[in-house]
């Protein structure tokens, strides 16, 4: 049974499928994970799973998050995650979660963090037409008007303006997995996936595809 697991991006390759097919993959280095809690309806309400992942230094780790990770083991976890499930049986507290529990062919949805790009005007960060370069023009990249002309103006909630582009966090639905080397902890997913390489990032059973393709 794969519940979750998370991994860390290494980078994007290439994998030949049976045709001989150069398709496009992403490496992701996927646990091992520990066990760190398990929630139930009788103690709290509700049936979930939370799992740790990736070493950290004693000192970035407060006393309460000691006290919770010494329940399960005693190495230092620097990502937790909780994921639904409809029943805790079967699992322990302390248990590893690995690539074993997911199966080559498998679609999964693929949750992180999009790289970072600061500070981007409107042609880079919405793709916005430019003004003209030539006669006199002073309008090469300027956003041109904003709202109404009435009094008092205001500009409107949700308006595409110059900002902050990417750093925020989103998922990439129905992936495949091509391939899983459990010596190596590593998933091959067809496709690409949010990040840069040594991202943190999310992994789960795909959900089901709707009517309008799963979005």
């Amino acid at each position: 049974m794969s519940i979750g697991i998370l991994g860390k991006k290494l980078g994007m390759s290439q994998f030949f499928d049976e045709q001989g097919k150069a398709v496009p993959v992403t490496l992701i280095e996927a646990g091992p994970c520990r066990i760190t809690q398990l929630k139930s309806n009788d103690t709290d309400g509700y049936a979930a799973v939370q799992i740790g992942f990736g070493g950290t230094r004693e000192k970035l780790i407060n006393r309460p998050a000691k006290g919770h990770l010494s329940k399960s083991g005693d190495e230092l976890l620097r990502h937790l995650r909780e994921y639904r499930v409809d029943a805790v049986e079967g699992l322990e507290l302390g248990g590893a979660i690995t690539v074993g529990d997911f199966e080559t062919g498998q679609k999964v949805d693929v949750s992180g963090d999009t790289m970072g790009r600061g500070f981007a005007g409107y042609q880079k960060r919405h793709g916005f037409s430019r003004g003209p370069m030539t006669h006199g023009s002073k309008n090469h990249r300027e956003p041109g008007s904003t709202g109404a002309g009435t009094t008092p103006g205001r500009i409107y909630p949700g308006k595409r303006m110059a900002g902050r582009f990417g750093g925020k966090k989103i998922t990439t639905r129905g992936l495949t997995i091509l391939k899983i080397d459990s010596d190596r902890n590593l998933l091959v997913v067809k496709g690409s996936v949010p990040g840069k390489p040594g991202a943190l990032l999310n992994i789960r059973p795909a959900k089901r595809v709707g009517a309008k393709g799963g979005q």
